[in-house]
């Protein structure tokens, strides 16, 4: 069974969130900069995606100096997390390509919306460590909606493409239905005022698209964290690392995603994995650090898989992330 919580003091707490809200203001800081300046190249997403890597990896040795043994479940975690994270680029360049989001555009939109994931997935982190707390046989619901992400994955790929695409329908959405929109792009507002009100813009909507879709992530992510752990500081920290590079991942990814294409078939194997082993707790009891071993060798073997045969003819599967 996953680990049972720390005792984390509260001024480990808010130092954790200082330090989130400087790396925030550093990411917004950057972000606007490259948005003056123009599309991040590849070689600038890889050096700050390994900056933000590296941040995770020191905040692991910050673990195990405070606790020792909960270092190795913590980078589990945050592998764990960061392979799922890769899921939602590819989903993110289906949204980017369908709505024609310029590059300069889609930094702003991964901005907020990396933003409003931390703080939904603060919610629903404290929702089903609740809930298996109060109720502990939902961790076999809780793998077997790990075990049907797993298969989404491998099987579902032509419906999630109907579904974003219905999604970003600018004008014909149910985000249509709520709020008026306009389907020009205005620079990088989400709202524009026209006629004398309020309309939203494209950005908006993809926006919106974004977080809806992390929402549906989320509901992989979460159940399949708490069969690493089940201690909040451990689980929380590990999403918000995985999420606050994510940005920069998903420029580097939109390069790398047309080389390697059997990622995603590593992604279902670990979420398969982790599915069972939630199911198979209480039977056989898996150490973090076999965990971590299977995660690195799942992913290992879809890389080596892709580069040993030749990739299809366009981006992951034929998308254009329009991203340059």
């Amino acid at each position: 069974m996953a680990g049972a919580a720390m005792n984390v003091s509260s001024w480990v707490w808010i130092l954790f969130g200082i330090l989130v809200l400087a790396m925030l203001a550093l990411d917004l800081v950057y972000g606007s900069r490259g948005a003056k300046e123009g599309p991040a190249s590849l070689r600038s997403a890889v050096l700050w995606s390994g900056a933000w890597i590296a941040l995770a990896l020191l905040f692991g040795l910050v673990i195990w100096w405070l606790y020792d043994h909960a270092a190795l479940t913590y980078l589990t975690a945050y592998v764990l997390e960061k392979s799922l994270s890769v899921d939602n680029v590819f989903v993110f360049l289906l949204i980017f390509s369908e709505l024609k989001t310029p590059p300069g555009q889609q930094r702003k939109v991964l901005y907020w919306g990396v933003l409003g994931a931390l703080v939904m997935r603060g919610i629903l982190i404290a929702a089903g460590m609740y809930l298996i707390g109060h109720f502990q046989w939902l961790i076999y619901p809780f793998g077997a909606l790990v075990l049907l992400a797993a298969a989404r994955i491998l099987f579902g790929r032509e419906k999630e493409r109907q579904v974003v695409a219905a999604a970003c329908d600018v004008c014909g959405s149910w985000v249509a239905r709520v709020l008026p929109i306009t389907p020009v792009l205005h620079g990088d507002r989400f709202v524009v005022r026209q006629r004398g009100r309020l309309v939203a813009t494209p950005l908006l909507v993809a926006l919106i698209v974004v977080e809806t879709t992390d929402f549906v992530f989320a509901l992989d992510s979460i159940p399949a964290a708490l069969a690493i752990s089940r201690d909040p500081f451990i689980i929380y920290t590990s999403n918000v690392f995985a999420m606050l590079g994510l940005r920069s991942l998903y420029f580097v990814l939109a390069d790398v995603l047309k080389r390697v294409r059997y990622l995603r078939l590593g992604l279902a194997g670990i979420l398969a994995f982790v599915g069972a082993k939630m199911l198979l707790g209480s039977v056989v009891e898996i150490p973090a650090w076999a965990s971590l071993a299977v995660i690195l060798v799942l992913l290992a073997a879809a890389v080596a898989l892709s580069l040993a045969l030749p990739p299809r003819t366009g981006l992951a599967d034929g998308v254009d992330a329009n991203v340059g």
